[in-house]
């Protein structure tokens, strides 16, 4: 899976978008049950004096390693160490002259907090993203652990997305995917070029109030879904 929004184009057969060509038939567990140590760098971080902490064990020089700054890089090589940054899964939403719109993104962050702004990526050569420029607003739908099926039903192309989805209107008129952990409501605030994708970045207007505490969020890690472990 790419870095960037799972509404990529299809093949000549023309079903499943790029997000979903690996098979999820299993779940990764992700455990936060041991904390994770922090380290503090130089006031400045630049090339001069940025340094690290000293852990134990043998030191090794980047020079040691098999990474060369000056390779090629291969586009599945590139997918799969990617694939180790461990993401949520969001819907990105509009509705245009009644047709509701909406696809699978996995690059997805929070920009700023003042003004409150956010970010997504996605395909510059998206169906979908053209018409979320036209209506100018979109949602963000936070999908739960239990939406893996929504997940894979966005990332379709050519088949209905819609179908069996409880949906609702936000106060912007965006389609808000019920039972998701949690939703933001956004005007297009800017949009830039980058590479092969579009970097799309939003204002928030709106967001749920009414968040469900119990829920979990729908995680994934190198090709699969998964969950956070519940500490006993």
């Amino acid at each position: 899976m790419e870095a960037a929004a799972a509404d990529t184009a299809a093949n000549k057969n023309g079903h499943r978008e790029e997000f979903t060509t690996a098979i999820f038939s299993s779940l990764t567990s992700l455990s936060l049950n041991h904390p994770v140590p922090r380290y503090r760098c130089s006031p400045s971080p630049t090339a001069d004096n940025y340094h690290l902490p000293n852990l134990p064990g043998l030191a090794m020089s980047l020079s040691d390693t098999d990474t060369k700054a000056d390779i090629t890089i291969d586009p599945a090589s590139f997918r799969e160490a990617l694939g180790h940054f461990a993401s949520g899964i969001t819907i990105i939403t509009t509705q245009v002259d009644d047709e509701p719109i909406g696809f699978t993104c996995q690059s997805f962050y929070s920009v700023s907090m003042n003004p409150p702004l956010i970010s997504f990526s996605v395909k510059a050569s998206s169906f979908s993203y053209p018409k979320i420029r036209q209506a100018e607003r979109f949602a963000v739908n936070i999908l739960s652990s239990e939406q893996s099926h929504v997940s894979n039903q966005f990332a379709m192309r050519g088949a209905d997305k819609w179908q069996g989805i409880d949906w609702q209107l936000s106060p912007l008129g965006n389609p808000v995917i019920n039972d998701s952990l949690h939703w933001l409501d956004c005007k297009i605030h800017a949009e830039h070029p980058a590479g092969d994708h579009l970097i799309v970045i939003g204002e928030v207007k709106g967001l749920n109030l009414d968040v469900a505490t119990a829920a979990r969020p729908l995680l994934y890690f190198k090709g699969k879904y998964g969950d956070l472990a519940v500490a006993e």
